[in-house]
């Protein structure tokens, strides 16, 4: 019921409610474009020769500052307007006025100045920022004052760099994003894949992908020509480190057809060091995405790899990093072994214990710990603390992986399954 007449007073503080919530429609809008809005996306908008794409990267190149406004007007807003509101209904509707304002503030209010308009915003955000842009550059000069002083006092309580602190997106965000997007068949998984790998790809180092020491087909130096044209034939290799005296000394690179070469000229007889070429050294530390950009610009297909004493940890080719990108690529030379293999009981059987530790988690889905090694045979040793025998086994973080083939003191094939099943199975029995 209302209680009084609607005077001119409430009739101009409802003018003012009106306009109030007209401005939080549009900071809504501004708020929730700015958050968005890649600065990415806005220089595609400059690139189409929209004029208001330099306002839109003015106010992306100034985040801080702008959104620090908007949120300090939006507050001014929505406080005044809801204090205008509680008076103008107390004077209409007498003792129902404040039950009056509640609901207009919750139910008008929220629909219209916060779920309409940002709902629209998500939906139309490049439209939406070339929209706002100029009001949220005004209002973060007309209010850059207020927004410094009240951040000065925030950073007094909660000491901190603020905004400035940390990006905007981590790379798991961007991860669980692409995911997102294949679900949704907005990306297809190849793509997904491949945006996966080239973010792992920047954390990867080169020892963690390396062809290991003991893996290494090299010649001394004083191996002849002839004999390492058939070693060359019968691994199928391209190139071959050429050492003197040990592995940890190695000389450089010989070629295959340079050999090939050199033994057509009748020169089968000769030492291969006669034909090496300068090696290419790196530290086991280096990470594989700066790697990938010196070899090309050296023009050279592999790399020795050196541990931190100077010796040799293994060596790393141009085929070993894009395998990291774009998976596992086959030659006419390679021969299709799948180095590990899921049984039906749920186990894991890995061939080859110089796999990486990732490969095999993200592969079968299971969560084998990182630590100080790479690899699951690195894993065995580390947790064993000796040689192990064939038969041994340890238990990490709910698997139980067994040695099920040595070659030499080297771990040549691993099995992995869950053990807190089996456990379960020989207390029941």
């Amino acid at each position: 019921m209302i209680a009084v007449e609607f005077t001119s007073t409430d009739m101009l503080m409802t003018v003012a409610i009106v306009l109030l919530i007209s401005l939080s429609v549009a900071i809504a809008v501004a708020e929730t474009a700015v958050t968005r809005i890649s600065k990415t996306r806005a220089m595609a908008l400059q690139a189409e020769g929209n004029k208001r794409a330099d306002k839109v990267l003015y106010v992306i190149n100034n985040f801080e500052r702008s959104l620090n406004a908007v949120y300090l007007v939006a507050l001014g807003c929505q406080t005044v307007q809801a204090a205008l509101t509680g008076i103008v209904a107390s004077n209409v509707f007498g003792p129902w006025g404040v039950a009056v304002a509640t609901v207009i503030n919750v139910l008008v209010v929220f629909i219209i100045a916060e779920a309409a308009p940002k709902t629209w915003a998500l939906q139309h955000t490049d439209r939406a920022a070339l929209l706002t842009a100029p009001l949220v550059i005004l209002l973060s000069r007309v209010f850059r004052h207020i927004a410094n002083v009240l951040i000065w006092v925030t950073n007094l309580i909660l000491p901190g760099k603020g905004l400035e602190q940390g990006p905007f997106v981590t790379e798991e965000e961007i991860i669980a994003l692409m995911g997102e997007a294949a679900e949704a068949a907005v990306i297809e998984e190849e793509e997904r894949d491949l945006i996966e790998s080239i973010i792992d790809f920047g954390d990867t180092v080169a020892r963690e992908i390396m062809v290991p020491r003991t893996d290494m087909v090299t010649f001394e130096a004083e191996y002849r020509v002839a004999d390492c044209v058939e070693i060359a034939i019968l691994n199928g290799l391209s190139r071959f480190p050429v050492y003197r005296e040990n592995v940890d000394e190695i000389i450089g690179i010989v070629y295959s057809k340079d050999i090939m070469r050199a033994e057509r000229d009748h020169h089968g007889a000769d030492p291969v060091e006669a034909f090496v070429r300068e090696a290419y050294f790196v530290p086991e530390t280096k990470r594989v995405a700066e790697l990938l950009r010196e070899m090309q610009a050296r023009k050279t297909h592999i790399a020795v790899v050196i541990d931190e004493y100077g010796g040799t940890a293994g060596l790393i080719t141009l085929e070993d990093l894009l395998e990291e990108l774009v998976g596992e690529i086959t030659d006419e030379f390679d021969t299709e072994v799948d180095w590990a293999e899921q049984l039906s009981s749920g186990a894991v059987v890995v061939h080859d214990a110089s796999s990486n530790v990732d490969d095999i988690n993200d592969r079968f889905d299971i969560s084998l710990p990182e630590g100080d090694w790479d690899s699951v045979g690195g894993l065995v040793f580390s947790e064993l603390g000796r040689v192990p025998d064939v038969g041994d086994s340890i238990e990490v973080d709910g698997y139980r992986l067994t040695v099920e083939g040595m070659d030499g003191r080297r771990v040549e094939r691993v099995m992995i399954e869950p053990y807190e099943a089996a456990e379960e199975v020989v207390e029941e029995s």
